[in-house]
């Protein structure tokens, strides 16, 4: 293939898809073998690089081509390189194309959907990878616990619960590159390409990935819908538990064992001052857990609070609702997290919806975000926090 092939894509794209046309533009290119896939994106010491295998781009149609490279462009906006440490390599590079495929029109037919894994639409890359890895992982974390790593990701045996011989559109091999570039730096990195190519294309970003894009431009207020689905996907697992109390047979003190859980338990806790009594703030933060709770068995404990535990609400599945309850009083926070620690099982992590102005304990063992509102401060050091607007 001459360089045209792929020139030709480009200007598609600019004409067609300006924002992703301009996006391929600022990425250094490279071209090189790909072991039979048309191409890849890596993040490379702060710079983001477009390899292409010139014979396997050329076998796919104008419209295809057009598609991968805004795959590629959707898995660098997304930072999908840098959020699978410590994952099992075959199973999150599923996740992350069945995270983005179904926003893709024009795609290979051997495009992997959530459809063929009995799965929904619309989850996050680490949604995915819980239900695809394997309730017990064996073998090390470059691949599905067989061979080697070059193995593991063309889909080795004992990958995930999906087909064992699915494979990503694009090379995710080059993704190892991006160790060497820093979170912060890749998201700084990825802003500033994000800017140039939306002035560029008139400020119009595609529908499909507007909300990653305000994310990286506004990096205050985090996108709290990408941030509170990974806090809950990171914070447990269906189906098992880490517990330090004893060891894991096969890796001894630098793992912990697993026991069973049968349901994935989360403690909300709403702040009622009024500050936090705004029906749109409330209903949008209750959609959203909904969200995440569809299709997980997930159990959530509601407790609405301010100086002490005004009411208690306890919901399964996509159930949750919030209610308007004018609780009065000076605020503090921490009744709800003396309440998580009466639990049993303890819950896999603690929400709470506030503005931060009380006070809070020393420390807190449990995973906790604070879902803040907008004039809100985050009251301790510990946990993690979001900003939300609505």
């Amino acid at each position: 293939m001459s360089a045209g092939v792929l020139e030709n894509a480009v200007v598609r794209l600019l004409r067609e898809r300006p924002f992703y046309g301009h996006f391929i533009l600022n990425l250094r290119r490279e071209v090189r073998e790909l072991r039979g896939k048309p191409a890849g994106v890596t993040i490379r010491n702060g710079t983001p690089t477009l390899a292409v295998d010139p014979a396997s781009f050329a076998d796919y149609s104008a419209i295809q081509q057009q598609a991968l490279l805004e795959h590629l462009v959707k898995h660098l906006l997304h930072l999908h390189m840098l959020r699978g440490k410590g994952r099992n390599a075959h199973d999150w590079d599923i996740a992350c194309d069945l995270a983005i495929n179904p926003g893709s029109e024009g795609l290979p037919a051997d495009a992997l959907y959530p459809s063929q894994y009995k799965m929904p639409e619309g989850l996050a890359a680490e949604e995915y990878y819980q239900q695809l890895v394997p309730p017990f992982d064996i073998g090390n974390l470059e691949g599905s616990g067989f061979g080697d790593a070059e193995k593991e990701r063309q889909g080795a045996e004992g990958a995930g619960k999906g087909d064992r011989s699915a494979s990503t559109l694009d090379d995710h091999a080059l993704w190892s590159d991006a160790d060497s570039t820093p979170l912060p730096l890749a998201q700084e990195m990825l802003a500033s390409l994000t800017r140039d190519s939306l002035r560029a294309s008139d400020g119009e970003a595609p529908d499909e990935i507007r909300e990653v894009v305000e994310g990286l431009l506004r990096p205050s207020p985090i996108p709290w819908r990408q941030v509170l689905r990974q806090f809950v996907a990171t914070a447990g697992r269906l189906g098992r538990e880490g517990t330090w109390m004893r060891e894991h047979r096969r890796f001894a003190h630098v793992t912990p064992g697993t026991r069973k859980r049968h349901r994935l338990n989360l403690l909300v806790g709403v702040d009622v001052s009024d500050s936090t009594n705004a029906v749109e703030l409330r209903e949008a933060f209750a959609r959203e857990l909904v969200q995440v709770a569809r299709g997980r068995e997930a159990s959530i404990t509601v407790l609405y609070a301010n100086s002490r535990i005004q009411k208690i609400e306890a919901f399964k599945g996509s159930a949750f609702a919030p209610e308007r309850y004018d609780g009065g009083g000076f605020t503090d926070l921490r009744p709800v997290f003396a309440y998580a620690k009466t639990l049993h099982p303890a819950p896999a992590a603690v929400i709470y919806l506030t503005d931060g102005i009380g006070p809070v304990p020393e420390q807190m063992e449990l995973p906790t975000l604070w879902v803040l509102t907008a004039e809100g401060e985050k009251p301790a050091p510990w946990g993690v926090e979001l900003r939300l607007e609505v």
